[in-house]
Order: structure tokens, then C-alpha cells, then sequence
């Protein structure tokens, strides 16, 4: 697996971070870094439960550190392992 760098990364941060936000860019990086439909991610599912290695872990927490412009723990996605976990630790900052 490799970093997703189409329209991903080209998005505009929104205004005001939310959990939302935060997990409707997770949900649309993960899908399509899996060729799935956002749709079809549950929120609830653990990254590995999706077969995201660690390379391709660090890639997303890459993508997502540039995507907030912030400076994030590239082992995050082990402490908070869902996107609804990791989305809501990051609206929490």
C-alpha cells in the first residue's frame, strides 16, 4: 500500500475541525487507498481489520499531518485504531 495523494491531499482543510471532518477525510483516504466506497468503511473497524500495515499507516498519518498542518505521532493510528477513535482524539486538541 502507498500514500493516496489525488484529490486526498489537494483538499482543502475546513474551517473549523471537527470529529466529522476529521473522520469524513479518513473514510474517503482509506477508500480510496482500498478502491472501496466510503460508504462501505465502518468507522467502528480497526485500520488492521482494513489491512492497513505500518507503511501504510505512517503513510496516512503522513497525508493527514499535512492535510491538518499539524505535527502528529506517526504511531497514532495503534493508540487510537479506528477512524472514529482517531477522529475524535484529533477534534479534541
Amino acid at each position: 500500500m502507498t500514500s493516496v495523494n489525488a484529490s486526498i491531499n489537494a483538499s482543502t482543510q475546513p474551517a473549523t475541525l471537527t470529529a466529522t471532518s476529521i473522520q469524513e477525510w479518513l473514510t474517503h483516504y482509506l477508500a480510496n487507498l482500498l478502491d472501496m466506497q466510503p460508504d462501505d468503511l465502518d468507522i467502528e473497524t480497526p485500520f488492521e481489520g482494513y489491512g492497513l500495515d505500518s507503511a501504510a499507516a505512517v503513510a496516512m498519518t503522513g497525508d493527514l499531518e499535512d492535510w491538518l498542518r499539524i505535527e502528529l505521532d506517526p504511531t497514532l493510528v495503534y493508540d487510537y485504531p479506528t477512524i472514529e477513535k482517531l477522529s475524535n482524539h484529533l477534534a479534541a486538541q
